[in-house]
């Protein structure tokens, strides 16, 4: 594993540490075969063993698609146990051209972006672990995500987060009507292919905004149009767009971006990960 971020005290996390007492966590890119298939392994327990999304030709237990040998894989290991117990993926403009597209694009038309695409890394397939929920592993990943952004020069992300549909789409409605004037407002926009009808449903009812979308809107980022709708997890997918120039200041030291711009550190590689 490339190293990236790391935390070795609870006091580093600045919360309650894992109740298993383990020393710490470590972040970085995955660079061996056992290492993606350790990944995968974690986000077919999350998403298909606990949110019973449909996982095609995934029996052998590891969530696996066409894109993953192209993708860089960022996962968060627990120190003392070798547990990974956090992940994102990561697709690189160069990778989506080996891979013949972005993943984003089986749910969004993104020809509304325009030139952005030539500098736009696309996250996505986001879990952790059910213990470690608390903070410090998306903590991590956030901060791994954003040295990676700034090695490889890269201004733009897209990724999707999704809203699980299980409470009828009341969550999403929440989404919707927080989110509907940047949906609506100036900027670049995508188009979903099979638009969730997030008008139907009854905006009356309380719900709070996922942790993950409320963190990704106070860092910055812009929903950057209409919902879709993915069957096989049952989720309304809302696109999320960031511009890391424009990444909300505190965010910006917090992650270490300002410091990592200022010493212009080399480009991580312009090879598409998952190669091991």
């Amino acid at each position: 594993m490339l190293e990236l971020a790391r935390i070795s005290t609870p006091q580093e996390a600045g919360e309650s540490w894992p109740p298993d007492g383990e020393a710490g966590l470590v972040a970085g890119l995955a660079s061996t075969a056992e290492e993606i298939e350790q990944v995968q392994r974690l986000r077919y327990q999350v998403f298909s063993e606990e949110m019973g999304a449909v996982l095609h030709g995934c029996e052998d237990g590891l969530d696996r698609d066409r894109f993953d040998p192209w993708c860089e894989h960022l996962m968060v290991r627990e120190l003392g146990t070798g547990r990974v117990v956090g992940t994102y993926r990561i697709l690189t403009p160069q990778g989506a051209r080996g891979a013949g597209a972005y993943y984003s694009e089986s749910e969004f038309d993104l020809s509304g972006l325009g030139e952005i695409r030539q500098e736009l890394v696309e996250f996505g397939r986001s879990c952790t672990h059910a213990d470690f929920r608390s903070g410090s592993v998306i903590m991590l990943l956030w901060a791994g995500l954003s040295e990676f952004l700034v090695r490889g020069g890269f201004r733009y992300v897209l990724g999707c987060a999704s809203v699980p549909l299980r409470d009828d789409g009341v969550t999403a409605a929440e989404v919707y009507r927080q989110a509907e004037a940047q949906i609506r407002g100036p900027g670049p926009k995508v188009a979903p292919w099979h638009r969730y009808p997030v008008e139907r449903l009854n905006h009356s009812l309380p719900a709070k905004l996922p942790p993950l979308i409320k963190g990704y809107l106070k860092i910055g980022a812009k929903v950057c149009g209409e919902p879709a709708w993915d069957p096989d997890f049952n989720t309304a997918d809302f696109p999320m767009l960031l511009t890391v120039d424009e990444m909300d200041e505190r965010y910006r030291k917090h992650f270490g971006l300002d410091a990592l711009l200022a010493e212009g550190l080399p480009a991580l590689g312009n090879q598409p990960g998952g190669k091991a």
